[in-house]
């Protein structure tokens, strides 16, 4: 591998940027053996045997087993070592903390769900996350001291000139202006925090839809309705942290609502939010609209719509696509996004015959036109996102053998 430029050639960088190089591969493939390495990274058999040697004393990788079943004798297979690091990540909602830990493969090794039920709850938040980490990091067989580094992803997003969460009104208790150096006080880990669908786009665009996409929108519709955008590569967050917050967009079909964050009402949330997917199904006459929250129960109409061939649900697709186009055609005329995927359960459910819709109607109301796709992360996709956030910081850090 050579040095990029502007790089000091020294030979411990060079170092550095082979063994990186190598560890990436063995991430991206799997079990590879020293011939492999060196074709793959360009490096010479005697110099890809140093550099392998040289991992395996650090304890970044492991040799493990041999190459079966190929003419000639069996190689040994190298992989890295799923201990060197771990990360964490916690997917906050107003119902539930989830957490989960991951070795540095990525491997999920620990999870654990802590309730919490709103308003009710006496527990301090910061009881609430430690309380919810300690319990993935149990499950993992693990110490608090063993986590490299926790992203936190919550609704809304921590204004960074107050350090107050925006956005986010309906999180009881996440509001104090000094709650992230509480949580600094309290956790012996670097931590990060996120919003929650921002990691979703994080989770795409490293394992799913959204892979080899650097300019793309990813909506967002479950509990609430919202985007993330990714441009040149990079999630863009806004002066506050809340770009993609396109619930409170005003759009045709909705009365116009003023001083929305007080609201909380009006706007494409109203038009297309999850809440409005019963109430449509009401309106067409569809008797059988499922109890419960109504972000279960919109995931629930709008799959039946997607297979049902009556006239009331095929309606209740055509109409909900419209609504969902109607906002998009806002962001696609003035991101021009090369990609467009749609993410949670209240879209994810609709499958093929509702992006196909959408598609169609975007293409009559937007000048460009992006590619719509279903997002591919669909179990706890906030969470997977958040892990994946921690665990590219953690890497860096353990990787690093050019200290």
């Amino acid at each position: 591998m050579a040095g990029t430029a502007g790089t000091p050639g020294t030979p411990r960088v060079l170092r550095a940027m082979n063994d990186r190089a190598a560890l990436d591969l063995l991430l991206e493939h799997g079990p590879l053996s020293r011939t492999r390495i060196g074709k793959l990274t360009g490096l010479s058999k005697p110099t890809a045997s140093q550099l392998l040697a040289r991992l395996e004393a650090a304890g970044l990788v492991l040799a493990t087993g041999t190459t079966e079943g190929r003419p000639g004798p069996s190689a040994q297979l190298y992989e890295v070592n799923p201990a060197a690091g771990h990360a964490a990540g916690l997917d906050v909602t107003p119902q539930r903390i989830l957490a989960a830990v991951a070795d540095i493969t990525g491997r999920t090794i620990g999870r654990h769900e802590l309730p919490t039920p709103g308003r009710r709850t006496g527990t301090p938040v910061v009881q609430q996350v430690t309380d919810a980490l300690d319990g993935a990091v149990k499950a993992a067989g693990l110490a608090r001291d063993d986590i490299h580094r926790l992203v936190i992803g919550t609704p809304g997003a921590f204004d960074p000139t107050t350090g107050r969460l925006r956005y986010a009104s309906h999180l009881p208790g996440w509001h104090s202006p000094t709650l992230l150096d509480e949580l600094a006080a309290a956790l012996p880990m670097p931590f990060e925090y996120e919003n929650d669908v921002n990691l979703v786009a994080l989770a795409e665009q490293r394992l799913g839809a959204a892979r080899g996409h650097a300019d793309f929108v990813l909506l967002w519709n479950q509990e609430g309705l919202g985007a993330a955008l990714v441009l040149g590569g990079r999630l863009h967050r806004g002066w506050t942290g809340g770009a993609g917050e396109v619930g409170f967009l005003p759009v045709p079909g909705t009365p116009l609502v003023r001083q929305v964050t007080k609201a909380n009402s009006g706007g494409y949330q109203e038009l297309a939010g999850s809440q409005a997917v019963p109430r449509l199904a009401r309106e067409l006459g569809i008797e059988d609209v499922p109890p419960g929250p109504y972000a279960e129960a919109a995931a629930e109409l709008v799959a039946r719509a997607a297979q049902a061939d009556d006239d009331a649900h095929r309606q209740l697709l055509r109409t909900y696509a419209t609504r969902l186009a109607t906002g998009l055609a806002s962001l696609v005329s003035v991101l021009d996004p090369e990609l467009v995927v749609l993410s949670g359960a209240a879209l994810a459910s609709g499958g093929e015959p509702l992006r196909a819709l959408v598609q169609a109607e975007l293409e009559e109301l937007a000048a460009s036109r992006p590619r719509l796709v279903v997002g591919d992360v669909r179990e706890h996709p906030v969470l997977r996102g958040a892990l994946e956030s921690a665990l590219a910081t953690t890497r860096d850090e353990v990787f690093d053998t050019s200290r």
